[in-house]
């Protein structure tokens, strides 16, 4: 567990009494927002593609084998973030998300500190993610907490792919 600016952030599951509804509701205003900042805009969770669907329908079983950091603040979830399973080395972080009302506190810089602690104490050499590159302040935050943009490893179009050694 990590406090940060009166927020603290914590493994799900298994962190003690958590908001259960807390990182599918977390996952369902990311993948929205994605849809509609691609041009994909859906009306709702149902009318997302498949395996973000899942996700945010079941994001314990979505993410079984990853770690899952949540943001709490007054016992609600504010932020979340995934770090996948450590494969050769790597992990990837995805689906950072920080509530809309709760940004500018710190909460993203605080979920990514703790994935890269938790990364280095899984014995992971290298994290990478991807984000879009229209999300410029996200690159920002990336940029500032050590990662550079590296070789592509996703072919979607404007996928900005960033790696940081830990």
């Amino acid at each position: 567990m990590t406090d940060h600016s009166g927020v603290c952030v914590v493994r799900w599951p298994g962190s003690g009494d958590l908001p259960e509804g807390g990182p599918a509701t977390l996952l369902a205003a990311y993948h929205l927002r994605t849809q509609a900042e691609k041009g994909e805009e859906v009306a709702g969770v149902d009318e997302l593609p498949e395996r973000y669907r899942a996700e945010v329908l079941d994001p314990r079983a979505a993410f079984a084998d990853d770690d899952v950091l949540l943001a709490l603040s007054g016992g609600a979830a504010v932020g979340c973030l995934v770090l996948t399973a450590p494969v050769d080395g790597r992990a990837e972080i995805k689906r950072l998300w920080t509530d809309p009302d709760h940004r500018g506190l710190g909460i993203a810089s605080g979920l990514v500190g703790a994935a890269l602690a938790r990364a280095e104490e899984s014995g992971v050499d290298v994290v990478r993610l991807s984000v879009w590159d229209w999300r410029t302040s996200a690159v920002a935050l990336y940029e500032r907490l050590g990662f550079s943009v590296s070789g592509s490893w996703d072919a979607r179009e404007r996928l900005v792919c960033m790696e940081r050694v830990v």
